[in-house]
């Protein structure tokens, strides 16, 4: 048990110290005096951190208190957000703090399956603070010699995973999927068109990109970000199960060529979103070889997939990819941010997005200036992502992820069956699921024997939206729902909380029913 200490037990600890109630931020360190001072404020930061976090994996505690937008901004009991012109105690600020985490979000709590990245893991946590404490950049191995060559040993243990050989692949660690997403789709055009670095947009032809109909949105965010344009972003169709038909792909590779665009990159996906489908990458990867277009893998949510050798097979052919996004902070827990992009090609990521800053990327720095990364990236700052996944990494070994992640794959089978057999369920896909996504509809008693038809869809859009609105405000639990083409809103649910174990499936299959009996 997490010893948490009280304000009393703080007070007596620092009898003879001074106290936060009358002090502010300018008495702490690097203040003269500020020494003790400072170790009281921190060790009730801690105390406080640590009071949310046991109370973060306690499946009796609400998953969030909530209130409306409009209520926060008003103000709650003390917790204003609004900024003053005047300094407020340190007193003030710890109960700012201790009510910041009140009104949020647990997302580590067991019964948090709502996004695809959950969980709260300690030790990535412990990543998280000693990365803040060295609050450094990324850019040079000159202000982070440490960070910049974990990030290298990091990028080629992800690429020797994927199939690469790994002095020939490359890699940075980039603020999120989407951005990795648009470096994949940014080196493809360099790759095919070197001169859009310094001539534009105007020295190309109408370039198209292809990505399922099941694909990231983050694709189109990436073609209207990089002036490819929306329109030129080429949807493919989708089998049953939500996978890239191959077929629908060469046909439309041949009918943009007939209208006169020039295909130039594929983005195929392992793990879509919604349905945690996986594309066929060897098919994909026999199209773009023989129409010479640049194969990106968006492995964001199954690149983790990759950790397990019972279920890496569904990744097969990921090696052919010309650059693969994989996010650690979805199925691996690292906490948020933590994704890369790896491209197959060394160097690439260098020539594309380079600029030789001179006050920045000095050739004559005593070190091996290879390690001055910073110049691969489209961004200067740029946070370390990579201890907490590095830390991780150590405690757990690459096959304590694969024993994790397998059981993430054992509670969906498991919540798949137990959903098979209930009439008011009814499932999205009879078959098992590929991956730990699990789409269904939850009938209420006055919709079950009602065949299918226009009218019951319009009821039973209605459904999932309730039951969710009835959860958040009882804070009982957190799961995501949407529509999909013609089917009406369902819920999805996935698995990547650690925490989360088979009593809280069968607790949310019991809520989701006491919550929808009356509608």
């Amino acid at each position: 048990m997490i010893k948490i200490l009280s304000d009393s037990e703080f007070l007596r600890l620092f009898r003879n110290r001074p106290c936060c109630l009358f002090l502010f931020s300018l008495d702490l360190l690097p203040s003269k005096e500020g020494k003790d001072l400072t170790k009281c404020f921190l060790l009730r930061v801690v105390n406080i951190l640590l009071h949310y976090i046991e109370k973060t994996f306690d499946d009796k505690s609400k998953i969030l208190d909530f209130h409306h937008p409009h209520q926060l901004l008003e103000g709650l009991d003390g917790f204003d957000l609004e900024l003053s012109d005047h300094p407020e105690s340190l007193e003030q600020l710890l109960v700012d703090c201790t009510d910041t985490l009140k009104y949020g979000v647990k997302t580590g709590h067991p019964r948090y399956f709502n996004q695809l990245s959950s969980g709260l893991d300690v030790i990535g946590l412990a990543g998280e603070w000693l990365t803040a404490t060295a609050n450094t950049n990324m850019f040079t191995y000159e202000i982070a010699p440490v960070f910049t060559v974990m990030e290298t040993v990091l990028l080629k243990k992800m690429c020797g995973i994927i199939g690469w050989r790994e002095t020939e692949a490359d890699g940075i660690f980039s603020p999120g999927g989407s951005i990795s997403n648009l470096y994949g789709i940014l080196v493809a055009r360099y790759k095919q068109y070197p001169e859009i670095k310094a001539r534009g947009m105007a020295v190309l032809p109408c370039i198209a990109l292809f990505v399922s109909e099941q694909g990231h949105y983050s694709i189109k965010k990436a073609a209207a970000t990089l002036g490819i344009g929306t329109d030129n972003v080429i949807e493919v169709k989708c089998d049953e199960r939500g996978k890239m038909i191959p077929a629908e792909l060469e046909e439309n590779i041949l009918q943009a060529k007939r209208k006169g665009q020039t295909p130039f990159c594929v983005v195929a996906t392992a793990g879509s979103t919604v349905f945690g489908a996986f594309d066929p990458l060897h098919d994909i990867a026999d199209i773009c070889e023989t129409h010479k277009l640049w194969m990106h893998v968006d492995a964001a949510w199954g690149g983790g997939l990759l950790l397990s050798r019972k279920h890496s097979c569904k990744l097969s052919g990921i090696e052919r990819a010309d650059s693969v996004t994989w996010n650690p902070h979805k199925l691996m827990g690292v906490p948020l941010q933590c994704s890369a992009v790896l491209t197959r090609e060394k160097g690439l990521l260098g020539a594309c997005n380079q600029m030789q800053a001179e006050y920045l990327f000095q050739p004559d720095k005593v070190y091996n200036i290879n390690f001055d990364t910073g110049d691969k990236t489209i961004q200067c700052g740029r946070h370390v992502d990579v201890f907490k996944l590095w830390l991780m990494w150590k405690a757990k070994g690459t096959y304590g992820f694969e024993v994790q992640i397998d059981r993430y794959m054992e509670l969906a089978k498991y919540f798949y069956k137990v959903l098979k057999k209930k009439d008011n369920f009814k499932l999205v896909f009879d078959a098992e699921p590929e991956f730990t996504n699990v789409c269904f509809w939850y009938f209420p008693p006055r919709l079950k024997h009602i065949p299918k038809s226009f009218e019951r869809d319009q009821e039973l859009q209605k459904i999932a939206p309730k039951i969710k609105a009835q959860m958040i405000v009882e804070g009982t639990a957190m799961l995501s729902y949407q529509p999909c083409g013609d089917k009406v809103n369902f819920f999805r649910m996935v698995f990547s909380n650690p925490a989360t174990r088979q009593t809280d499936v069968d607790y949310l299959i019991d809520e989701i029913q006491r919550l929808g009996k009356d509608l």
